[in-house]
């Protein structure tokens, strides 16, 4: 109290004898209210000013009617400020954004603050505010963005945030409201796109109106509670696109099949204790019944079997073993009689064939250097023994060429005679550009030379890459494998790859891509990989999803290469510390234009030494490749920010600032993309997806799969 008294004495004295504006008297009640631990923000506050329009944190407009700019923002975050918040910034009439997160705030929120009616933007969370939240709050009526997350605030969920119509992100996650959570709020907030009240006390059960929040995107955030009851199945009707997260509560019951509840997986529902049913491995049945059950049916029948001899499953594993048998004695004696027949056939090397054919790997006889790829970064015409200065006796013995696309036909001793062109050198091996006598190009990457002893796990890895299939992921044709070489033949994607075209060699961005082209790429992209994800026989796990690693072709299409490459780089113990990203793909010029770091399209969990790839890492890189598409910055630039001279060393969080901020579309996106008819709109849409995709809790990412859908919706 008796620090409030001295504020109101210190402005009215100061209101007496300095030429400041109004609007300035009102923040210097802030200036007042706390204390500048860094004596670096109000150090700028000068009394003595006409304006505060150049005071560090402020942001001014010219208003109608108005003689003088009035404050329209105020931005303090993270900057060590402990203090209160004074009620006199309810004085500042056109103030619109209030953003002090991340500060040292305690003490309650003044119900005078919602006197600013111009205010569409509080952000106030990572604060140590305490206190209940004042249902004043809605006589806001152009109050869009709401973030108290991470306070004390206690309390109940009022029923009086019904009035919020226009509440875009209601975020009161890390809190103590408590109580239940009243009907009728929700069906009241129609434009409402973010929910989250995790972390908090809430005890009542999960309101039924919930399902008609219809604008809702990205997650439905309620975990980490203690709600109690069934799952409502209004739930369901909440958009595709949405995810839930109900973890860590008291639900019971079993999980509803209906609409949106098919798009979950088991994460959504984990730590209920009582609840059922699919996604859970946890049947409904109840559990003590059927083991009562099943007990008593075993000794009624237990005399019976008996008389009646042998199970049935007994005789099912009889039946099953000897076919078993007759099939492995047929495989000794189909191997024994091919073994028998190779052996014969010595090493001449007369005649041609065709690659996949029975004599292949005998017509390395005159390729003891496998001598069509030489390791320097020129292109060679190799002769026949010539090697191209390759010392011979490297291919010590025979060697296995398979093809895996059995369409996918030529001569072997064409493909060693041929020209290569070095594309790339790394850690993921050397990859060549290999003409075909046809004038069809391949690309062929030599990985390491050892692993002779893992070739059954060398094979079964290759299989399952070769069973993959899609429009935008680069096609495996064959593979050679002999104990000191291994080849990968792959498609040959003609037009380089992302990174290039969008940063080149002047870091500028190709004149092709324009908004509906990186809008196709994206979508391509998206679209090889949701395919690996849910489709693919190994559900694969690419790993390194990054702008080098999706090839271009004249089209600009996207081929998504590289996938289960580091597995195979294991088997054969080459060292994969640094990634190439050119399996099948032809650059413009022999390094990139600018050095890759791919730590920084890794997921945050991805960078601990240890930790296995997941799904939801490639989901991120995703997320980082499109905000490079949107705003043509590189994640492993410092970003200067355009407030003030600090730099955001972090792509991501340059972006999640900037729109926190409220920052212009057009400070962010590169400026050729908003030319476009609609471009705008569909930007904005694009940068939700990404922001969704990059969330740093994995759990909270969408699936592949909804990513996938969410862009699909745009420009359709």
């Amino acid at each position: 109290m008796c620090r409030i008294i001295v504020s109101v004495f210190f402005l009215l004295n100061f209101h007496l004898c300095v030429s400041l504006t109004s609007d300035g008297l009102s923040l210097l009640s802030l200036k007042s209210a706390m204390d500048d631990v860094r004596g670096t923000v109000f150090s700028s506050w000068k009394e003595n000013d006409d304006s505060p329009c150049r005071w560090t944190g402020i942001s001014c407009a010219n208003i109608s009617g108005s003689s003088e700019p009035r404050v329209i923002g105020i931005t303090l975050s993270g900057k060590n400020l402990r203090g209160y918040l004074p009620s006199e910034l309810g004085t500042l009439v056109f103030l619109r954004r209030l953003n002090l997160h991340g500060n040292d705030i305690y003490g309650s929120i003044p119900n005078n603050l919602f006197n600013a009616t111009s205010l569409h933007s509080i952000f106030l969370y990572d604060n140590n505010i305490s206190g209940q939240l004042p249902p004043s709050v809605c006589n806001l009526p152009r109050l869009q963005n709401l973030d108290i997350s991470g306070n004390s605030l206690t309390g109940i969920f009022s029923k009086g945030l019904r009035k919020c119509r226009q509440l875009q992100r209601l975020i009161l996650a890390r809190n103590k409201f408590s109580g239940e959570i009243p009907l009728g709020v929700f069906p009241e907030l129609a434009n409402l796109l973010q929910l989250d009240l995790s972390e908090n006390l809430f005890n009542s059960s999960i309101p039924e109106d919930i399902g008609e929040l219809k604008s809702l995107t990205g997650t439905l955030n309620l975990s980490f509670n203690h709600f109690s009851g069934k799952i409502p199945k209004s739930i369901g009707d909440l958009p595709l696109t949405v995810s839930f997260d109900l973890r860590n509560n008291n639900l019971s019951g079993e999980i509803p099949q209906t609409g949106s509840f098919a798009n979950q997986g088991p994460t959504a529902f984990l730590n209920n204790p009582m609840l059922c049913g699919f996604p859970l491995q946890k049947n409904c049945k109840n559990s003590s019944n059927n083991s009562s059950d099943r007990g008593q049916g075993s000794s009624d029948n237990e005399g019976t079997n008996s008389r009646k001899g042998l199970k049935p499953g007994f005789i099912i594993l009889i039946c099953l073993a000897d076919a078993f048998g007759v099939a492995f004695i047929g495989l000794v004696i189909i191997y024994l009689y091919w073994k028998k027949k190779d052996s014969g056939g010595g090493c001449s090397c007369t005649g041609k064939g065709k690659f996949g054919g029975n004599h292949e790997k005998r017509m390395f006889c005159d390729f003891p250097c496998i001598n069509g790829f030489p390791n320097n970064d020129s292109e060679v015409e190799s002769e026949k023994g010539g090697g191209g200065g390759a010392s011979c006796g490297a291919s010590g013995g025979e060697g296995d060429l398979v093809a895996i696309d059995k369409g996918f036909s030529f001569e072997l001793d064409e493909l060693l005679r041929a020209s290569a062109y070095v594309l790339g050198k790394s850690g993921l091996g050397i990859v060549y550009k290999v003409v075909l006598g046809n004038g069809i190009p391949v690309a062929v990457r030599r990985l390491g030379e050892g692993g002779e002893q893992r070739y059954k796990e060398f094979v079964a890895e290759i299989q399952a890459i070769g069973r993959v299939k899609h429009p935008n992921v680069v096609k495996l044709r064959a593979y050679y494998w002999a104990p000191d070489e291994k080849l990968l033949i792959s498609d040959f994607i003609s037009n380089g790859n992302l990174a290039s075209a969008l940063h080149g060699r002047n870091g500028q961005p190709s004149p092709s891509l324009t908004w509906s082209t990186r809008l196709k790429i994206s979508k391509g992209t998206a679209r090889g990989l949701a395919y690996l994800h849910e489709c693919s026989p190994r559900k694969f796990v690419h790993g390194d999803i990054k702008p080098s690693n999706i090839l271009l072709d004249n089209e600009l299409q996207p081929y998504i290469s590289d996938f289960g490459l580091n597995r195979l780089i294991n088997i054969t113990g080459n060292n994969p510390s640094s990634s190439g990203g050119f399996m099948g793909g032809a650059l413009p010029y022999l390094k990139p234009a600018q050095p890759e770091r791919p730590n920084n399209y890794r997921a945050p969990e991805a960078r601990t030494p240890g930790n296995r790839p997941t799904q939801k890492w490639d989901v991120y890189s995703f997320g980082v490749v499109l905000l490079e598409l949107l705003t043509g910055k590189s994640p492993d630039l410092s970003i200067p920010t355009t407030s003030t001279s600090t730099e955001v060393p972090d792509l991501v969080r340059w972006v999640r600032k900037g729109f926190e901020e409220q920052n212009p579309l057009s400070d962010m996106v590169e400026p050729m993309l908003l030319q476009e008819v609609h471009a705008k709109k569909e930007v904005l849409t694009v940068f939700h997806v990404a922001l969704a995709c990059t969330e740093a809790d994995p759990d909270i990412r969408p699936r592949m799969k909804t990513a996938l859908e969410n862009i699909e919706k745009v420009g359709a």
